[in-house]
C-alpha cells in the first residue's frame, strides 16, 4: 500500500446482513459472510467500518481485487487494440485466494461525511480501521488464455491502483497501492 487503506464492512452483521441480503441471490452465502464481520454492540458500531475477520485474522475478500480489476479495465477501456477490456478482465481474470489475509489493523480514522440529501446538507461522523502505508497485501491472478489478456495488459491495469486504490475514501487517495513483485507462476 502506498497509502493507508481503510476498512469497508460494517462493524455489525445485521447491518451487514441486511445491505447485502438486500442484493444477494444466494443467503446462505450472505450468513457465510456476515458471521466474518467483527460484531460490534449497534451502539458503537455505528458509522464504523472494518475488515473481515475470521479465526486466522483479518482479510479482505477476493471480489474485492477482482472489483478493482473491473473497475480499472472500465476506466482504460481498451489496451492496444484490444476493446471492451472490462468485459475481459470479468470473465478470463480470476483472483485467488477467496481469503486475501491482511495484517491486524493499528488505527482508526474518525472523520466526517457531508452528504446534501432533500432535507439539506448532512453531516456524519464515521469511522474505520486502518491498515498503514507500507502494508504488503499478496494475492494470484489466475489469466485464462481465451480472450487475449496478456501480461502487459494485466500489468497496465493494476498500474492504475495509485490512482484509485482498494477500500474506503479512495477519492480521497487511501487505499492506493503500487505491485512491488510481478512473479508468473
Amino acid at each position: 500500500m502506498v497509502e493507508d487503506l481503510l476498512g469497508t464492512t460494517p462493524k455489525n452483521q445485521n447491518i451487514y446482513r441486511d445491505f447485502v441480503a438486500s442484493k444477494a441471490v444466494d443467503m446462505g452465502l450472505v450468513d457465510e459472510e456476515a458471521a466474518t464481520v467483527e460484531d460490534l454492540d449497534e451502539v458503537e458500531a455505528r458509522g464504523w467500518t472494518g475488515f473481515m475477520r475470521d479465526d486466522e485474522g483479518h482479510f479482505i475478500y477476493n471480489y474485492a481485487v477482482k472489483g478493482f480489476l473491473c473497475e480499472s479495465a472500465r476506466t482504460l477501456k481498451q489496451f492496444g487494440a484490444m476493446k471492451q477490456l472490462k468485459d475481459k478482465f470479468k470473465r478470463s481474470v480470476f483472483v485467488w485466494p477467496r481469503r486475501i489475509r491482511l495484517p491486524d489493523p493499528t488505527e482508526v480514522l474518525e472523520r466526517p461525511l457531508r452528504a446534501e440529501t432533500p432535507l439539506g446538507p448532512r453531516v456524519a461522523l464515521t469511522r474505520s480501521d486502518v491498515l498503514k502505508a507500507g502494508t504488503v497485501i499478496e494475492f494470484e491472478l489466475e489469466v485464462l488464455d481465451v480472450l487475449g489478456v496478456t501480461e502487459a495488459c494485466v500489468r497496465e491495469v493494476l498500474s492504475y491502483g495509485k490512482f484509485i486504490g482498494l477500500g474506503q475514501w479512495r477519492t480521497g487517495g487511501y487505499g492506493a497501492f503500487e505491485v512491488v513483485e510481478f512473479v508468473e507462476i
